[in-house]
C-alpha cells in the first residue's frame, strides 16, 4: 500500500513538473527573427519607405531598440512591386509584419492569405489628379479614351475607381496602363500618358504637370493604411507580436508630435518617390496626430469594410471578404496602455468625424 503511495506522488510530481517546464518553454517562446514588409520602396528601389508611422519607425530603429534584449534579429523588405509583392512574399512565407494599402489588403485576404490586422497606419489627406503641363482637358470628361496611369493591384487603383465614380465616369471610359509613381511621373514628362493622382507641386515646379483638379480631406475617396501581423506568428509569438506593435505605437507618437514634424517629412523625403516639399505642402492644414492615428476606431473599420464593398463592385476582388475575426485589437489597446497613450489620438466615427466623448 504503501509504496502504491509513494508511484502516485512520484507520478503526480512529475506530471506537475512536465506542465511547468511547458508553461515556461510557452512563455519564453521567441523567434530568431521578425521579417517586415514594406509596400513600397524609394526611388531607384533604394530600401526607404515613405508616407506612414511605419517607415518612421524604419529610420528610429523602434522595433530594433524592442527586440534588442530578446536577441531578436529584424530583417526590412522593401518592395518596389508594392502591395501585391508583399502578398507574393507572404504567399511564399517570406514575412511576418507588413504594412498594406485596402486593396491589396483586401485582394490578399480574398485568395485566403491569413493575418491579423493590428494597427492602422495612416488616413484622410488631399488627393490630387495631374496632367501634363501643357494639357488641354478642362476635367475628366474631356480624358475619355486617353491613358491614365495607375499602379494596378495598390490602394491607388481603388482611389481611380472612387475617383472616377464620383463623376459618373469607369475604368473602360480610358487607357489605363500600369505603373508605378516613378515610372508615371516620368510618362508625363514625356506626355505618354494623361493623367496620374500624385502630390504635383515638385512636379509643377520643375513644368511636368498642372493640376487637374484636387479633391480636399474626404474620407470618402481616401485610403487607410494597415499594419498586420499573419496569423500562424501571432500564435505562435504573442510576445513578440505586443513587442512589435507597441514599438510601432512609440514612433507613431514620436511622428505624432508637431515638434518633430519637419524631421517626419525629411525622413519620408529620403524615400525619393515623394519629395520633402510635397509633404510640407500636401500635409498643410492637418496635424500629424490627425493623419498619423494608429486606431483601429469606427472609422477604420468602416473604412476597411467600405473599401472590402467597393473592390467587389468594381470587380476588383472575385471573392467576398468578411471583416470577423479578422481586426485583432488587444496588442494595440495594451501598448496604449502600456505607454498611458489611451487619450492621446482622437476616435473618429465612421463618417470621418472626431467621436464626442
Amino acid at each position: 500500500m504503501r509504496r502504491t503511495l509513494l508511484r502516485t506522488a512520484a507520478l503526480a510530481l512529475g506530471a506537475v513538473s512536465l506542465l511547468g517546464t511547458a508553461t515556461v518553454v510557452r512563455a519564453q517562446a521567441k523567434p530568431t527573427e521578425v521579417r517586415i514588409a514594406f509596400s513600397g520602396a524609394g526611388t531607384g528601389g533604394r530600401p526607404l519607405g515613405s508616407g506612414t508611422t511605419l517607415a518612421v519607425a524604419h529610420q528610429l530603429g523602434a522595433i530594433e531598440k524592442e527586440l534588442k534584449d530578446d536577441n531578436i534579429k529584424v530583417t526590412w523588405n522593401f518592395f518596389p512591386g508594392a502591395g501585391p509583392a508583399t502578398n507574393e512574399a507572404f504567399a511564399s512565407n517570406l514575412i511576418d509584419f507588413a504594412y498594406h494599402g485596402d486593396l491589396p489588403l483586401i485582394v490578399g485576404r480574398s485568395t485566403g492569405l491569413k493575418h491579423k490586422i493590428v494597427a492602422a497606419l495612416g488616413r484622410f489627406g488631399n488627393t490630387y489628379f495631374v496632367v501634363p503641363a501643357d494639357s488641354t482637358a478642362q476635367s475628366l470628361e474631356d480624358l475619355k479614351g486617353k491613358r491614365i496611369g495607375v499602379f494596378k493591384g495598390t490602394a491607388g487603383q481603388l482611389t481611380l475607381n472612387r475617383i472616377l465614380e464620383k463623376y459618373k465616369l469607369q475604368e473602360k471610359d480610358f487607357k489605363v496602363l500600369s505603373m508605378n509613381t516613378d515610372t508615371a511621373k516620368a510618362a508625363l514628362a514625356t506626355k505618354d500618358i494623361d493623367g496620374y493622382i500624385t502630390t504635383p507641386f515638385d512636379l509643377q515646379a520643375r513644368g511636368i504637370a498642372k493640376v487637374l483638379f484636387e479633391i480636399k480631406r474626404d474620407p470618402k475617396v481616401t485610403s487607410i493604411g494597415t499594419f498586420w501581423v499573419s496569423e500562424e506568428f501571432e500564435k505562435k509569438y504573442p510576445d513578440t507580436v505586443q513587442k512589435v506593435v507597441t514599438a510601432l505605437v512609440k514612433a507613431t507618437q514620436w511622428a505624432s508630435e508637431e515638434k518633430n514634424r519637419d524631421q517626419v517629412f525629411k525622413y519620408w523625403g529620403a524615400a525619393g518617390s515623394t519629395p520633402y516639399g510635397d509633404f510640407v505642402k500636401s500635409w498643410d492644414g492637418y496635424t500629424l496626430k490627425e493623419r498619423n492615428n494608429p486606431l483601429l476606431d469606427d472609422y477604420y473599420k468602416a473604412s476597411l469594410q467600405k473599401a472590402v464593398d467597393e473592390a467587389q463592385r468594381f470587380k476588383l476582388i472575385r471573392r467576398p471578404v468578411s471583416l470577423d475575426g479578422w481586426i485583432e485589437p488587444k496588442y494595440l489597446n495594451q501598448a496604449l496602455h502600456d505607454l498611458k497613450l489611451e487619450n492621446y489620438w482622437d476616435e473618429y466615427d465612421a463618417d470621418g468625424n472626431i467621436k464626442k466623448k
